[in-house]
């Protein structure tokens, strides 16, 4: 009995890591379909296909998701238009470092919109996470460029997602795929109507084979491959084991994108993705009360 168990264990940190390892691909997947397709119509078409997978989540109770996966997903549709054209303007490894920060912004959200005070390991987290990203943009020669912004202002918002999504989930039995579905179909709705509005951002759907393996990579391993695994790895783990496997997205991001798009961060650099990393994993090593385990709680994240 104990050997299974150890076993079932094993086989959820593998899932985990895996899942880390994609996300951590997912910077410069989505950089490479950017070549061939303006980001509102990458976006669209990514969740607007997650949704139409997703929406048979919406029957039954699933529908109890609509209350409160409209306005989230007005803030997961700012994130990802944060995000996506921040992985356009910096680095690949850039992304992946710097949108690990919500990680140690999230408890201090949580501080302002919930009243709960962080513990005050956190203040040393926030301190080497401040001196990660000046040494991970130039250090002393600091060149902190628009991509490099709009990922810290999409690590900003995931952290405002957690906490906003505790608050309107909190003691309700919400479907995480039927959350998910809602919230993929604002971010779908929102750039089309955004692209309808801005000229040459919703061309002619493209016909390299690239572009539609990147799109179906991200919905199908990014989001729902994830979700199973991150829903799977939590019955049989802890929160904390799991954020800290988790918490390797930056590195394999940093690795796949010198391995597949050639970019190559300096000394400096590293040290300040390590830094970040480190921050991360203080954060993520205190022990707070984990978040009840409603549907959004992370998973929507990503999506």
């Amino acid at each position: 009995m104990k050997g299974t168990w150890r076993q079932g264990l094993w086989l959820a940190d593998g899932m985990l890591l895996a899942v880390a390892l994609i996300w951590g691909s997912s910077y410069a997947v989505a950089k490479q379909a950017l070549l061939f397709y303006p980001v509102l119509g990458f976006l669209a078409i990514r969740f607007g296909l997650t949704f139409v997978l997703l929406l048979p989540q919406l029957r039954g109770g699933g529908r109890r998701a609509l209350r409160p996966g409209l306005p989230l997903g007005l803030v997961m549709l700012a994130i990802f238009l944060c995000e996506t054209w921040g992985v356009m303007l910096t680095s690949a490894s850039n992304a992946a470092f710097l949108i690990s920060l919500c990680v140690v912004i999230t408890p201090f959200m949580e501080w302002l919109l919930l009243r709960q005070r962080p513990h005050n390991t956190l203040f040393l987290a926030c301190a080497l996470s401040l001196a990660g990203v000046w040494l991970l943009t130039g250090g002393p020669q600091l060149s902190l460029n628009l991509g490099d912004a709009l990922m810290l202002a999409a690590a900003l918002l995931r952290a405002v997602l957690v906490c906003l999504t505790r608050r309107l989930t909190a003691g309700r039995e919400i479907p995480a795929l039927a959350l998910t579905a809602v919230q993929s179909g604002v971010v779908a709705s929102g750039c089309i109507l955004l692209g309808l509005s801005l000229p040459g951002e919703l061309p002619a759907l493209p016909a390299e084979p690239a572009f539609w393996f990147a799109a179906l990579y991200l919905v199908l391993f990014a989001t729902l491959f994830a979700m199973f695994a991150q829903n799977r790895a939590l019955g049989r783990s802890s929160a904390t084991r799991v954020s800290l496997l988790m918490g390797s997205e930056p590195l394999f991001g940093a690795i796949i994108a010198g391995l597949w798009l050639g970019e190559r961060l300096g000394p400096v650099g590293w040290a300040g993705g390590l830094l970040i990393m480190l921050a991360t994993l203080c954060t993520l090593g205190i022990g707070r009360q984990p978040a009840p385990s409603t549907a959004g709680d992370g998973a929507p994240v990503r999506a």
